[in-house]
């Protein structure tokens, strides 16, 4: 019995190493975020960020990931649906601007994932959106004098 607690220990320890090693030093990582936000409107190449954190392309890509769980691509994507969702609530931007704005190609592909992301059209979420962030109308009460 002990020598299953001392290998089961032995695992864990290791397993948790693994999961640690590997990733991008906070520097490194910090920067190509910061780096991609700063240029959310336009195309971010991997290889750029790469550069700049002094690493190969596949390196980086798989430090990246190893630090943040997603791809550096995926990443942006990601960060773009979030932006997205930002001007939506907190615009009057057309879906194409917003679409423009976030660095989509144009409207359609940023429909595509827009929807892949969140499981609803930008439009449709703009609709529900508003409908959540108006105050509740107010009932009129008859008084009986």
């Amino acid at each position: 019995m002990a020598h299953f607690q001392q290998n089961s220990a032995r695992t864990t320890v290791t397993e948790t190493r693994k999961k640690t090693t590997g990733g991008l030093t906070p520097w490194r990582v910090n920067l190509a975020k910061q780096l991609i936000l700063d240029r959310l409107g336009e195309t971010v190449e991997v290889t750029e960020l790469a550069r700049a954190c002094a690493l190969s392309r596949s390196h980086f890509s798989r430090a990246f990931k190893c630090s943040t769980g997603l791809s550096p691509q995926e990443w942006i994507r990601q960060q773009r649906i979030v932006r997205a969702k930002q001007l939506i609530q907190d615009t009057d931007l057309s879906l194409t601007q917003i679409s423009l704005e976030c660095g989509f190609c144009d409207q359609a592909h940023f429909c595509h994932i827009f929807t892949r992301s969140e499981g609803i059209n930008p439009f449709a979420w703009r609709c529900r959106s508003m409908r959540s962030s108006r105050p509740p109308a107010h009932t009129v009460q008859l008084h009986a004098q």
